[in-house]
């Protein structure tokens, strides 16, 4: 079996829970957002189960100037970035992401919305590149290794990879919605394992 069928097969079972589990999270403030799995040759756009949030453009002119008048305000260039993510506008909210972690590297939250932002425009390297970050500040930051499986599972076919963050997962928050999707990733990724041929 193809690593790509392996990977589509796993996208079945889990795509229901992870999709429902994230947006049901996505407008939580002070939290990541969670990648929902998308083939690496799709097109590069989150599959959505309710069209994208509404872009408030008084709200964003509101929040532009802000960012304008003070270099430094971390806080109106997230919440952009929060827009335009929720609005699906990923190249912009990877704009306003960048400003946030430039002036602030040391916030996980901000790190991993951007990585995730990065996955939904068809840069997985890039993605797994920014979590990396994002571990770095704090290596037991769930909603991050959570996107690091997603990442590797649906962005490079690397289900060993996937399963090991996903473990991480479920160690570190068994019973929490973020273990709950990982465990669904890891039978997954054993289910896929024996339909292996040779298994």
């Amino acid at each position: 079996m193809r690593a790509d069928a392996i990977v589509f097969g796993i996208a079945g079972s889990l795509f229901g829970l992870i999709i429902g589990w994230v947006l049901g999270t996505q407008n939580a403030t002070g939290t990541s957002r969670v990648a929902a799995p998308v083939a690496q040759a799709a097109p590069a756009a989150a599959p959505s189960a309710q069209p994208p949030a509404p872009l408030d453009q008084t709200r964003v002119q509101a929040l532009q100037t802000v960012a304008e008048k003070d270099p430094k305000n971390v806080e109106s260039r997230v919440q952009l970035g929060n827009m335009f993510f929720d609005a699906e506008q990923y190249p912009q909210a990877i704009g306003w992401y960048e400003q946030a972690f430039a002036l602030n590297p040391a916030d996980p939250n901000v790190s991993t919305d951007l990585g995730v932002a990065y996955y939904y425009t068809n840069q997985p390297d890039r993605a797994l590149a920014q979590f990396d970050k994002s571990l770095a500040t704090d290596s037991k930051h769930i909603k991050t290794l959570l996107n690091v499986g997603i990442v590797r599972a649906f962005g490079k076919n690397d289900l060993a990879g996937a399963a090991k963050a996903w473990e991480a997962v479920v160690a570190l928050a068994p019973d929490s919605p973020e273990g709950q999707a990982a465990k669904k990733g890891l039978e997954g990724v054993r289910n896929a394992g024996a339909a292996a041929p040779g298994k």
